[in-house]
Protein backbone atom coordinates (compact mmCIF):
# COMPACT_ATOMS: atom_id res chain seq x y z
CA UNK A 1 0.00 0.00 0.00
CA UNK A 2 1.25 3.56 -0.98
CA UNK A 3 0.43 6.62 1.36
CA UNK A 4 0.53 10.56 0.89
CA UNK A 5 0.77 11.98 3.78
CA UNK A 6 -0.92 15.54 2.44
CA UNK A 7 -3.77 17.41 2.62
CA UNK A 8 -2.71 19.09 -0.61
CA UNK A 9 -5.05 18.57 -3.58
CA UNK A 10 -2.43 19.74 -5.74
CA UNK A 11 0.22 16.70 -4.70
CA UNK A 12 -2.83 14.40 -4.71
CA UNK A 13 -3.22 15.43 -8.59
CA UNK A 14 0.40 15.06 -9.70
CA UNK A 15 0.40 11.85 -7.84
CA UNK A 16 -2.49 10.48 -9.97
CA UNK A 17 -0.14 11.01 -13.10
CA UNK A 18 2.14 7.91 -12.16
CA UNK A 19 -1.36 5.70 -12.42
CA UNK A 20 -0.38 3.95 -9.11
CA UNK A 21 -3.35 2.90 -6.24
CA UNK A 22 -2.33 4.73 -3.41
CA UNK A 23 -4.47 6.77 -0.19
CA UNK A 24 -4.25 10.09 0.99
CA UNK A 25 -3.96 11.01 4.66
CA UNK A 26 -3.67 14.26 6.76
CA UNK A 27 -0.59 14.31 8.42
CA UNK A 28 -1.44 17.04 11.29
CA UNK A 29 2.09 17.82 11.63
CA UNK A 30 2.58 21.49 12.74
CA UNK A 31 4.43 23.40 10.45
CA UNK A 32 5.84 26.26 12.30
CA UNK A 33 9.09 27.04 11.36
CA UNK A 34 11.73 26.27 14.64
CA UNK A 35 13.90 29.19 16.15
CA UNK A 36 17.13 30.10 13.44
CA UNK A 37 15.65 27.58 10.65
CA UNK A 38 16.70 27.74 7.47
CA UNK A 39 14.06 27.32 4.55
CA UNK A 40 16.49 24.67 3.19
CA UNK A 41 16.57 22.98 6.61
CA UNK A 42 12.62 23.56 7.01
CA UNK A 43 11.23 21.86 3.96
CA UNK A 44 13.31 18.44 4.62
CA UNK A 45 12.37 18.12 8.36
CA UNK A 46 8.66 18.70 7.22
CA UNK A 47 8.53 16.63 4.74
CA UNK A 48 9.99 13.80 7.19
CA UNK A 49 7.65 14.43 10.11
CA UNK A 50 4.30 13.99 7.54
CA UNK A 51 5.59 10.82 6.07
CA UNK A 52 6.77 10.02 9.84
CA UNK A 53 3.46 10.87 11.33
CA UNK A 54 1.39 8.61 9.14
CA UNK A 55 3.82 5.98 8.98
CA UNK A 56 3.62 5.92 12.80
CA UNK A 57 -0.41 4.88 11.68
CA UNK A 58 0.36 2.99 8.44
CA UNK A 59 3.45 0.79 9.49
CA UNK A 60 2.44 -1.77 6.81
CA UNK A 61 2.32 1.11 4.08
CA UNK A 62 4.95 3.01 2.14
CA UNK A 63 4.41 6.64 2.61
CA UNK A 64 5.34 9.64 0.98
CA UNK A 65 5.91 13.30 3.06
CA UNK A 66 6.16 16.38 0.88
CA UNK A 67 6.63 20.07 1.82
CA UNK A 68 7.77 23.41 0.22
CA UNK A 69 9.17 26.33 1.21
CA UNK A 70 8.93 29.58 -0.68
CA UNK A 71 11.77 32.72 -0.01
CA UNK A 72 11.99 35.43 -1.81
CA UNK A 73 14.57 38.55 -1.00
CA UNK A 74 15.14 37.00 2.09
CA UNK A 75 11.52 36.45 3.20
CA UNK A 76 9.76 32.89 3.01
CA UNK A 77 6.46 33.71 1.39
CA UNK A 78 3.70 30.93 3.05
CA UNK A 79 0.22 30.02 1.25
CA UNK A 80 -1.86 34.05 1.40
CA UNK A 81 -4.87 32.54 2.49
CA UNK A 82 -6.54 35.91 1.30
CA UNK A 83 -6.38 37.96 -1.78
CA UNK A 84 -4.83 40.81 0.15
CA UNK A 85 -1.96 38.73 1.61
CA UNK A 86 -1.64 37.46 -1.90
CA UNK A 87 -1.54 40.47 -3.45
CA UNK A 88 1.18 41.36 -1.00
CA UNK A 89 3.17 38.68 -2.19
CA UNK A 90 2.77 38.82 -5.51
CA UNK A 91 4.08 42.71 -5.06
CA UNK A 92 7.20 41.39 -3.61
CA UNK A 93 7.87 39.04 -5.92
CA UNK A 94 7.53 41.48 -9.57
CA UNK A 95 10.50 42.17 -11.13
CA UNK A 96 12.42 39.44 -8.69
CA UNK A 97 13.71 36.27 -8.05
CA UNK A 98 12.11 33.54 -5.98
CA UNK A 99 13.19 29.89 -4.77
CA UNK A 100 11.20 26.79 -4.13
CA UNK A 101 12.65 24.30 -1.82
CA UNK A 102 10.42 21.56 -2.51
CA UNK A 103 11.48 18.13 -0.35
CA UNK A 104 9.91 14.30 -0.27
CA UNK A 105 10.41 11.71 2.21
CA UNK A 106 9.66 8.31 1.48
CA UNK A 107 9.47 5.81 4.18
CA UNK A 108 9.09 2.52 2.82
CA UNK A 109 6.75 -0.07 4.66
CA UNK A 110 8.10 -2.06 8.18
CA UNK A 111 10.41 0.14 8.66
CA UNK A 112 13.34 0.45 5.63
CA UNK A 113 15.45 3.08 5.29
CA UNK A 114 14.01 6.45 4.23
CA UNK A 115 14.55 8.28 1.04
CA UNK A 116 15.16 11.50 1.11
CA UNK A 117 15.45 14.33 -1.67
CA UNK A 118 14.92 18.11 -1.94
CA UNK A 119 14.10 19.95 -5.36
CA UNK A 120 15.39 23.27 -5.50
CA UNK A 121 13.56 25.75 -8.31
CA UNK A 122 13.79 29.38 -8.99
CA UNK A 123 11.32 31.41 -10.43
CA UNK A 124 12.34 34.80 -12.31
CA UNK A 125 9.09 37.02 -12.18
CA UNK A 126 8.27 40.27 -14.56
CA UNK A 127 7.42 42.94 -13.70
CA UNK A 128 3.86 43.16 -12.70
CA UNK A 129 1.54 46.11 -12.63
CA UNK A 130 -0.65 46.60 -10.33
CA UNK A 131 -3.68 46.12 -12.58
CA UNK A 132 -2.34 42.52 -13.98
CA UNK A 133 -1.89 41.48 -9.79
CA UNK A 134 -5.88 42.11 -9.50
CA UNK A 135 -6.93 40.53 -12.72
CA UNK A 136 -5.07 36.99 -11.62
CA UNK A 137 -5.85 37.44 -8.05
CA UNK A 138 -9.13 37.61 -8.88
CA UNK A 139 -9.05 34.76 -11.62
CA UNK A 140 -7.14 32.08 -10.16
CA UNK A 141 -7.94 33.02 -6.09
CA UNK A 142 -4.62 31.16 -5.18
CA UNK A 143 -4.89 31.36 -1.74
CA UNK A 144 -4.04 28.24 -0.98
CA UNK A 145 -0.67 28.30 -2.87
CA UNK A 146 3.04 29.20 -1.57
CA UNK A 147 3.82 32.53 -3.17
CA UNK A 148 0.29 33.12 -4.23
CA UNK A 149 0.43 31.72 -7.49
CA UNK A 150 -0.39 28.38 -9.35
CA UNK A 151 2.25 27.76 -11.75
CA UNK A 152 0.06 25.06 -13.33
CA UNK A 153 -2.68 27.15 -14.84
CA UNK A 154 -2.57 30.85 -15.47
CA UNK A 155 0.53 31.85 -12.83
CA UNK A 156 2.95 30.86 -15.87
CA UNK A 157 1.94 34.48 -17.53
CA UNK A 158 3.56 35.64 -14.18
CA UNK A 159 6.84 34.52 -15.11
CA UNK A 160 9.73 35.92 -17.26
CA UNK A 161 11.60 32.12 -16.59
CA UNK A 162 11.58 29.09 -14.42
CA UNK A 163 15.31 27.34 -13.75
CA UNK A 164 14.37 23.50 -12.48
CA UNK A 165 14.91 19.95 -12.62
CA UNK A 166 11.65 18.83 -12.52
CA UNK A 167 9.20 21.54 -13.64
CA UNK A 168 6.21 19.53 -10.91
CA UNK A 169 8.42 20.36 -8.23
CA UNK A 170 6.98 23.96 -8.27
CA UNK A 171 3.50 22.62 -8.14
CA UNK A 172 4.28 20.31 -4.60
CA UNK A 173 5.77 17.16 -5.83
CA UNK A 174 8.88 16.09 -7.62
CA UNK A 175 7.49 13.12 -9.72
CA UNK A 176 10.75 12.78 -11.21
CA UNK A 177 12.88 12.14 -8.14
CA UNK A 178 9.43 10.32 -6.96
CA UNK A 179 9.59 8.31 -9.58
CA UNK A 180 13.54 6.73 -9.23
CA UNK A 181 12.91 6.37 -5.64
CA UNK A 182 9.24 4.50 -5.76
CA UNK A 183 11.24 2.35 -8.52
CA UNK A 184 14.05 1.35 -5.72
CA UNK A 185 11.44 0.72 -3.68
CA UNK A 186 9.67 -1.91 -6.57
CA UNK A 187 7.04 -0.21 -7.72
CA UNK A 188 7.29 -0.81 -11.71
CA UNK A 189 6.77 2.84 -13.57
CA UNK A 190 5.89 2.95 -15.82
Amino acid sequence: MLILASSSRYRRELLRRLQLTFEVMAPHVNESPLALETPLERAPRLALAKATAVSRRRADATVIGSDQVAVCKGEILDKPGTAERCEAHLRWLSGSAATFYTAVAVLPAAGGASIQFLDTTTVYFRPLQSAEIARYIEVEQPFDCSGGFRSESLGISLFARVVSEDPTALIGLPLIALGRALRQLGYQLP
